[in-house]
């Protein structure tokens, strides 16, 4: 497949965007406030205005728009780095081939056996996996065998990996037909920047530099039969309103080629890493500010693809921007293969990036609940065969939030019941019997509330 994006076109939508008139961009609010999603001219208008009370007004819509589909939940998930070996040269990342005082690491699967462990006995049920890209020490067989053996390893109170989605270096479609064995859920790849000239200066050498192969490589992947692809754009390498407007094509062009867009997107923005010329000082910062209007006009584009957001941010920002469009966090997280069972302070040696949260995640649940949101580690959809379209086919009339609240409730007296500290077990209880009083009615209660008690009572693992 061909290289889609033309850097002509979204050049030209941002200058024909400039200065938008007041009225049409309360117009594009309003149809955004319809979940139907705006087209890219559209966008460009939201991303060009400037003035305080539109980007407010832009900000309280993409609030509503998350509200409206995803309601108060925030599923919670863990990155697993298993090496950090990469053929690569990108000069925005710690990976980096050229980086020679990195220390090179490859997990053994018995050293991914006790990553996993000390995930699973913090309360973890979701990881994403991922290495540098390196043809050798980070192989697709080596790959496919670490989900393996992360699926397989069990520790006490019922502790599990439910659901793994990987980040992986682009593949073959046999390639994807083989990683759809091993039981992934979301397979995820960032195009990193979409303009074409930032893209070949920031990947000097290494298989990566192959701009084209990447874009198309959730293509490739819908063909293997993964139905739930991820992307993404590191922001800060460019300037972000051209990203937003690169991911939104990008995802209209899954749509249309693949009969469904990306499960999600992630907003990633660059953080110092070692000896990373370009990560120390970013060639396109993106103000806090900025940052948050980026997410909410993706929300307000694009309103049934889930949004990820990364430790990378600091919690107070964090906690402010999930109310604008986010969906899925990380949290206790390393970037470094390794950094949960060794948590040194040289840690930074071999990681990818630097963190902006360090929190715990019973800190991170704490905080989150104390501010009205579940928590969920839910997985029903991926196990229940809710992916790709069947999953849109139920999210975009609005069906999907009477299956994902209620098993996040489930998911989250589960942790509670196992691993909460006792100020997050109040509070988590707390919210719980809050969200069924004002939620929940009759029948659906009365299941919700008899499932909750089975897990009181010592069941686990239950979703509808």
């Amino acid at each position: 497949m061909n290289d889609f994006i033309n850097d002509h076109h979204i050049e030209n939508l941002l200058d024909q965007a400039k200065n938008p008139d007041p009225l049409r961009v309360r117009e594009i609010i309003d149809k955004a406030l319809e979940l139907k999603g705006l087209a890219p001219e559209e966008t460009a208008a939201l991303l060009q205005t400037e003035d305080a009370s539109l980007v407010e007004a832009i900000l309280q819509a993409a609030h509503k728009i998350k509200q409206d589909i995803y309601g108060n939940r925030l599923v919670l998930f863990a990155p697993l780095y298993i090496a950090n070996h990469c053929a690569n040269n990108c000069l925005y990342c710690g990976f980096r081939r050229d980086n020679k005082e990195l220390q090179r690491v490859a997990l053994t699967m018995d050293q991914i056996k006790n990553e996993v462990r000390v995930l699973e006995r913090e309360g973890h049920k979701r990881l994403l996996m991922l290495s540098g890209e390196h043809p050798t020490r980070s192989s697709l067989s080596y790959f496919m065998e670490a989900i393996e053996t992360a699926y397989q390893t069990k520790t006490e109170k019922g502790g599990e990996i439910r659901r793994i989605n990987v980040e992986i270096a682009p593949l073959e479609v046999d390639e994807y037909r083989d990683l759809k064995k091993t039981g992934i859920g979301t397979c995820v790849l960032f195009q990193e920047t979409y303009h074409h000239a930032t893209y070949k200066a920031m990947h000097p050498s290494g298989p990566k530099k192959d701009f084209a192969r990447r874009l198309t490589a959730m293509h490739r992947a819908q063909e293997g039969g993964i139905n739930d692809v991820g992307i993404g754009a590191l922001f800060g390498l460019y300037d972000y309103k051209y990203e937003v407007l690169g991911l939104l094509l990008h995802a209209m062009q899954l749509e249309k080629d693949c009969g469904v867009g990306p499960h999600t997107i992630s907003v990633p923005r660059l953080e110092p890493a070692f000896n990373a010329p370009t990560a120390i000082k970013p060639p396109h910062p993106v103000s806090d500010s900025d940052f948050k209007k980026l997410v909410a006009v993706i929300r307000m584009s694009v309103p049934y693809t889930g949004m990820i957001l990364s430790t990378r941010e600091n919690p107070a920002l964090r906690s402010e921007v999930f109310a604008y469009g986010i969906s899925q966090i990380s949290a206790g997280s390393r970037t470094n293969p390794g950094g949960y069972q060794d948590d040194t302070s040289d840690r930074f040696r071999a990681a990818q990036f630097n963190l902006g949260d360090t929190r715990t995640l019973d800190e991170v649940i704490l905080d989150i609940s104390r501010h009205g949101h579940i928590p969920s580690f839910c997985t029903a959809c991926y196990r229940l065969g809710r992916t790709g379209k069947d999953f849109m086919d139920l999210a975009k009339p609005g069906l999907i939030q009477k299956f994902c609240q209620t098993n996040a409730l489930f998911t989250f007296k589960e942790y509670l019941m196992d691993y909460a500290g006792l100020q997050t077990r109040q509070a988590g209880e707390k919210l719980i019997a809050d969200t069924l009083a004002k939620f929940y009615r009759t029948k659906r209660k009365h299941m919700a509330v008899t499932r909750l008690q089975q897990i009181e009572d010592g069941a686990r693992d239950v979703y509808i």
